[in-house]
């Protein structure tokens, strides 16, 4: 009996410093804040994971979230759902300061203070960092080395997961990262080696979305699957898998990254006339996208522009498409197969459109089920309509065998092209 004690007392032991397994795919959505007057109509239940965006670093270390005062509240309903709720420090306006914290014992120390006691006073499960991007510019006002951001990153995150292990408990809380198609920087170039990092992170979401845009000279899609070789970028959603892994992280704890939106641009010419070719010469005025769109100032750059995004929701309300697959006259659909991505053309306004629907959706969450990934991260939850892009992202199978969270019969979508990725 006493040794039976001690075998049952060790494992208890072992239990509690074991990290949390989750028993189905992770299904992460961003929440941003300043679009809360549209998410009565998401339905929160069909996500395990929700990061709160974004909470604002400043120089000293502290940060600052201006969902304060309904934060509780979305916790409380999440929490009855049975779904994690994170805070999200950074984002693409929210990094500038990154470099200097983790370069300084003591503003790394005001920041992990900061997030501690975030999360403890707000019930939180855990904090998601959306540095954009280590070791490289990102938005035009971020201080960043080009040498030293990387390993002065895992230094703040080993510090970050010993003071939430010593606050709550080894591994109570979760370390979240939002991350490019490419490791880390150093020196001017992608990392070869993040495995120390993936010690003390729970999981990375690859941001594989925003490849190719209105920067560009031509058209081409937001997030391929692959990419077309001495086409566009040449980074896709496939290349993001292979190059994390290579350097070191461990499938399982990736989530693949899905856009419930898509970007539009002015081509220059009738894109119908040479239906095949998804990039052709395009306007580097970015025109505006669906109803929530309008211009920007960046006060980095000091420039005012539209962003040109269509959310799927409107893509689906706006008289662009009819139905998942098919558009509304003028607008003329035309899937491209080695992005694996529709693109929408208007001839008389010339307006290009690359985005994600269920079908292109589809191709993404098998594959990344086929590679071991945990689950998906989603961009983001105000975005869908009637559930239908996050009912695809449910569909995801864990290697392991059926997920104990697959969705009930009419959650998935009413058909799904096969997929073959031999």
């Amino acid at each position: 009996m006493k040794l039976l004690s001690m075998l049952t007392a060790t494992a208890v032991a072992i239990s509690m410093l074991a990290p949390v397994i989750a028993s189905g795919p992770l299904i992460m959505g961003y929440y941003p804040s300043w679009k809360k007057q549209y998410m009565d109509k998401v339905d929160f239940s069909k996500y395990t994971h929700v990061n709160m965006a974004f909470a604002i670093p400043t120089a000293s270390g502290t940060f600052s979230f201006d969902g304060d005062w309904f934060l509780p509240q979305v916790v409380k309903d999440m929490h009855a759902n049975g779904t994690k709720v994170l805070v999200s420090v950074g984002g693409w306006t929210g990094s500038n300061f990154f470099s200097n914290i983790v370069k300084s014992s003591g503003t790394r120390k005001t920041m992990i203070d900061s997030m501690v006691a975030y999360v403890k006073t707000n019930d939180l499960d855990g904090i998601d960092i959306d540095w954009e991007y280590p070791g490289r510019l990102g938005d035009t006002c971020n201080v960043f080395d080009t040498k030293n951001d990387t390993p002065n990153f895992l230094t703040f995150l080993k510090e970050l997961r010993s003071a939430f292990d010593s606050s709550f408990g080894a591994g109570k809380k979760l370390i979240t990262l939002a991350v490019r198609v490419q490791p880390f920087d150093v020196d001017g170039k992608p990392s070869t080696s993040v495995g120390d990092f993936a010690k003390v992170v729970d999981y990375a979401n690859l941001m594989q979305y925003d490849i190719n845009g209105g920067w560009n000279n031509v058209t081409g899609p937001n997030a391929p699957f692959n990419f077309q070789k001495g086409q566009g970028m040449q980074v896709s959603f496939v290349s993001a898998i292979d190059d994390w892994t290579k350097a070191g992280w461990p499938a399982s704890k990736l989530t693949a990254g899905l856009a419930f939106y898509g970007r539009s641009t002015i081509a220059q010419e009738d894109m119908t006339k040479d239906a095949k070719n998804q990039y052709q010469a395009q306007s580097q005025t970015v025109p505006l996208g669906d109803q929530e769109d309008a211009p920007w100032f960046d006060a980095c750059a000091g420039t005012t522009a539209n962003s040109g995004t269509w959310q799927w929701k409107n893509l689906r309300t706006q008289g662009v498409l009819t139905a998942p697959t098919k558009a509304a006259s003028p607008w003329v659909r035309t899937w491209d197969d080695t992005s694996k991505t529709p693109w929408l053309f208007n001839p008389q306004t010339k307006q290009f459109i690359s985005y994600d629907d269920t079908e292109s959706l589809k191709v993404k969450v098998d594959y990344a089920a086929s590679k071991g990934l945990a689950g998906v991260m989603i961009w983001s939850v105000n975005m869908d309509y009637n559930s239908e892009l996050v009912n695809v992202a449910r569909t995801f199978k864990v290697s392991s065998g059926k997920s104990k969270r697959e969705p009930a019969d009419e959650d998935a979508p009413a058909s799904m092209p096969p997929t073959n990725f031999a």
